[in-house]
């Protein structure tokens, strides 16, 4: 059985499979435009984006805003496929993010780590960039709905339900993690659910897309059979050579173990699925990693009071330095055996899907 195609408004994926957004830095526009070229649709992660500029400590917002613009163009030159920007709610920099997106002809913003109702607001004139907000519950979804359409008279273009199996950082309490209520196979009918009065009243298409967790093929024709529009699949795009970490973040995937993957108190707030490493295991024990703090990134970080600085440590994980920081990485990092190009990745997805759904 061939994949359906993924249409979000009038933007049309070939393969309904969505690379996650994955901060600090680890899809920037060499992942991206190479999923996006393969038919996905592909995702730089604004998180973080200008760690490389000259100015990033005295100026962080011009200098995540000029990076931004690059990435953004430079994928574009790489491919014609279908381009989005993951933003997460909870940066500082949030509206400059979203504008400047908008700006640079970007096709879908997809907005998690918090739920914003003003997102249409920044839409203006003639642009035509979908909205797709990253939630984990129906709740989340109706309330987005009926905010969007009170304020604004529009309806997002399609929800991507990230369940608690995911990378990073998660919309879960710990306690939920596990609980059978929360997994993605059960709230995925619910979100489909929630939106289906919606998109009955007023006569549009609100996809949803599965996420966390997603790790095969098989996997991907079980939710598509669900009644999933597409799956959005992050942790399987880090062992790939387009992706944009350092070597040795990659390897940190490939030599993981099962009982490598744990859960941690996210200065941001959240819980947050990762690698275990002795950076981990040394704050677990109660070790400070004394700090400034010159991003001011993020509006939920009591940077005071956090034993480390999350941006630096993924910042400093990025870059292969993985003694001054850790891997975020969804449960099914374990999984990851070696390296593989994004064309022979997405080319075995397709194998497996076919199999599963024969």
């Amino acid at each position: 059985m061939t994949l359906p195609v993924l249409k979000i408004g009038d933007s049309v994926a070939k393969i309904p499979i969505i690379q996650g957004g994955m901060g600090v830095g680890i899809s920037l526009s060499g992942l991206a435009s190479a999923v996006a070229e393969e038919g996905g649709i592909g995702v730089i992660a604004t998180a973080g984006i200008g760690m490389n500029e000259p100015d990033v400590y005295s100026n962080p917002l011009k200098a995540n805003i000029r990076a931004l613009r690059r990435e953004i163009r430079k994928a574009r030159e790489m491919t014609k496929g279908i381009l989005g920007v993951n933003v997460m709610v909870a940066l500082t920099d949030f509206a400059d993010t979203v504008t400047t997106s908008i700006e640079e002809g970007i096709d879908i913003i997809f907005t998690g780590a918090g739920l914003s109702f003003n997102l249409p607001g920044y839409l203006k004139n003639l642009a035509t960039t979908k909205l797709v907000p990253i939630v984990s519950s129906p709740r989340a979804a109706r309330i987005i709905c009926k905010k969007w359409l009170a304020k604004f008279d529009c309806l997002p273009d399609a929800f991507v339900v990230e369940g608690p199996m995911a990378g990073g950082h998660l919309g879960f309490k710990p306690e939920q993690l596990g609980d059978p209520d929360f997994a993605l196979e059960k709230l995925v009918p619910e979100v489909i659910g929630a939106v289906k009065p919606f998109e009955s009243k007023h006569q549009v298409d609100i996809p949803v897309i599965a996420a966390g967790g997603i790790y095969t093929g098989e996997d991907i024709c079980k939710f598509l059979k669900m009644g999933a529009a597409a799956v959005q699949m992050g942790t399987r795009f880090v062992a790939t050579h387009e992706c944009d970490a350092h070597m040795a973040f990659k390897q940190a995937y490939i030599e993981a173990k099962e009982e490598d993957l744990m859960v941690i108190d996210s200065p941001l707030g959240l819980p947050g699925r990762a690698l275990r490493n002795e950076f981990l295991e040394d704050v677990g024990r109660g070790k400070t990693k004394p700090f400034k703090c010159p991003y001011h990134c993020l509006t939920t970080c009591n940077y005071k009071e956090t034993p480390y600085c999350i941006a630096f440590a993924l910042i400093s994980a990025k870059k292969g330095n993985l003694k001054h920081g850790f891997a975020f990485a969804g449960k099914n990092a374990y999984r990851v055996k070696g390296v593989v190009s994004v064309k022979d990745l997405i080319r075995s997805l397709l194998d497996e899907y076919e199999l599963a759904c024969a």
